[in-house]
């Protein structure tokens, strides 16, 4: 494989839609030699993703044999290795959330969260050790691995990034670049959706879903040295039709608006930062003098962007039904079961039906563009 420009691997935000992350990169692993090592000489993941993006790096060794693991866990997901959802624990958990409310605050022991995801915590624990995305890095199998976070405390990005000792933080508005040993905590981080799941501590700050204040996705990969990016996205970008002005709209539930956030939260950002850096490569191309200043450091970038084509919410309405009742129970009352409610569904979704049809999807949307992957990773 071609080995003169750095590649990048971006993995965005995604819930239960980390799963079609998966299926593409099962197409990838068919396209490269037997035993291949990873491709990717940066891996960047945000929230689910960066769980995608830690597997990946700690098995960099073998690309098929990380992604062959990371398909066998997605396949057999289920609700409960990912948030506690037996009974009791949604009656508790609602019965909190209610008592802060009508008691104007419980002090210490107001809710943290909706969801408890120490299950996660513990998945993760038997299936990533940390201490192999430093093999990885001294192997010559991955330059860096990106991981980021957002802090409560400063209201900045943090991207936390593990690889060779010549790569160098970096400072920008709101965000920034540390070096560091990423472990369990990072990714649990990463993941922590504001309100759905606990934000983590780390060091003496808490830290919550990366995707809330990263501006810029594509930044870390370009900051530790990346010249082209594949992004694997988790949202068809075919916009909703024009609502019928005779037909008054339906009033936004707590559902729809959840399911809102959390899609404008995982993907505008990355779609924001593509556009503008298509415009940085048009001016690029069309200045044929000399570079002087600030201007020489730019350097046109390539990207590959591989997203579904079906709308993630007609995939759940197929299986929503497999949700343990008591989830269900929850999501109702948030007024979750109809179109709009679907898109906050598709994202808490972990269970093996909806899972392995992303994962099928995936593969076949990669499939239907090999050439351009196979440009991609050996051009």
């Amino acid at each position: 494989m071609a080995k003169s420009e750095r590649k990048a691997l971006i993995l965005p935000g995604a819930g239960a839609r980390g799963a079609y992350q998966v299926g593409v990169l099962k197409a990838i692993a068919t396209l490269l030699p037997r035993r291949a090592v990873n491709p990717f000489s940066v891996i960047s993941g945000t929230s689910a993703g960066a769980i995608n993006a830690a597997v990946l790096a700690s098995g960099a060794s073998q690309f098929a044999l990380a992604v062959s693991e990371m398909e066998r866990v997605w396949s057999n997901f289920e609700v409960h290795q990912v948030y506690r959802s037996d009974s009791w624990t949604m009656l508790r958990s609602s019965l909190h959330w209610l008592s802060a409310v009508v008691f104007g605050g419980l002090g210490v022991k107001n809710p943290l969260s909706l969801l408890d995801n120490q299950p996660l915590r513990e998945l993760l624990d038997k299936n990533i050790n940390p201490q192999n995305i430093e093999r990885s890095i001294k192997a010559g199998h991955l330059d860096a691995l990106a991981i980021t976070a957002s802090s409560y405390s400063s209201s900045r990005s943090v991207t936390f990034f593990q690889g060779d000792s010549s790569l160098k933080a970096w400072a920008r508005v709101r965000r920034f670049g540390k070096p560091t040993k990423i472990d369990i905590d990072h990714l649990m981080a990463s993941s922590a959706v504001p309100f759905v799941f606990p934000p983590v501590k780390i060091g003496s700050d808490y830290f919550g879903d990366g995707a809330m204040r990263h501006g810029a996705p594509l930044s870390s990969a370009i900051h530790l040295g990346a010249d082209r990016m594949l992004v694997i996205g988790v949202r068809d970008e075919h916009s909703d039709p024009e609502p019928n002005e005779s037909i008054p709209a339906d009033v936004p539930n707590l559902a729809h608006l959840a399911g809102y956030m959390l899609d404008t939260l995982f993907m505008d950002g990355l779609y924001s930062d593509l556009e503008r850096l298509k415009r940085i490569n048009i001016m690029l191309e069309q200045l044929d003098h000399e570079l002087s200043g600030s201007i020489a450091q730019l350097r046109p970038l390539s990207t590959l962007v591989i997203a579904p084509k079906e709308d993630m919410r007609q995939v759940a309405a197929r299986h929503v039904h497999e949700l343990p009742r008591a989830v269900r129970l929850l999501l109702r009352g948030l007024g979750a079961m109809n179109r709009d409610g679907m898109m906050l569904i598709s994202y808490l979704l972990f269970e093996s039906g909806f899972t392995r049809e992303l994962i099928e999807m995936g593969t076949r949307d990669a499939m239907e563009v090999e050439d351009d992957l196979k440009a991609f990773l050996f051009d």
